[in-house]
This record gives structure tokens, C-alpha cells and sequence, in this order.
């Protein structure tokens, strides 16, 4: 799974050809959860209340180009890096 960000010792990731709805892993430490990319919401696991929050932030600033990721994810095109949070 292709690594788009890194951050806090927050990975973001995504699948090539993942189901929908369009979504990104965010991985912290054993924590782990799905979040979806259009309404930012959590559609599966957990994340611990600091960790999900900084990633609500990163990818609020980065919506537009979650939603390219997964569109070239989609299409088994190869994903480019997204800045982290600073």
C-alpha cells in the first residue's frame, strides 16, 4: 500500500483499486482507522482523540488531492506524495 503522507508518527495510505466510498488508511502506532475522503468522516477502526485530529486537520488542507490520489489509485496509476502537517 502506497505511503501519501507521514507525520507525527501519523502514515497515511491508500490501496490501488480500493472500494469505495473513495477513503485513506491513516495508521498510528497499533491504531489504525479508515476515513473518508469526501466527508472526512471515520468509516472504520480508531485512532486515538490527538492523533485523529491532527489527521482531520492534514487532510481537511489536503481534500483536493486525496480525492486526485484515489482517482489515479482507481486507475492502478502510481500516487505521487502529499505534503505532511507542519
Amino acid at each position: 500500500m502506497p505511503e501519501l503522507s507521514r507525520f507525527y508518527g501519523i502514515v497515511i495510505k491508500m490501496y490501488f483499486d480500493d472500494h469505495a466510498p473513495p477513503h485513506f488508511h491513516a495508521e498510528y502506532g497499533e491504531h489504525s482507522a479508515l476515513i473518508d475522503i469526501n466527508t472526512l468522516a471515520i468509516i472504520a477502526g480508531k485512532l486515538p482523540g490527538r492523533a485523529l485530529g491532527l489527521v482531520i486537520e492534514w487532510a481537511s488542507i489536503h481534500q483536493s488531492d486525496l480525492a486526485r490520489e484515489w482517482t489515479n489509485a482507481k486507475n492502478m496509476q502510481s500516487l505521487g506524495k502529499i505534503p505532511p502537517l507542519k
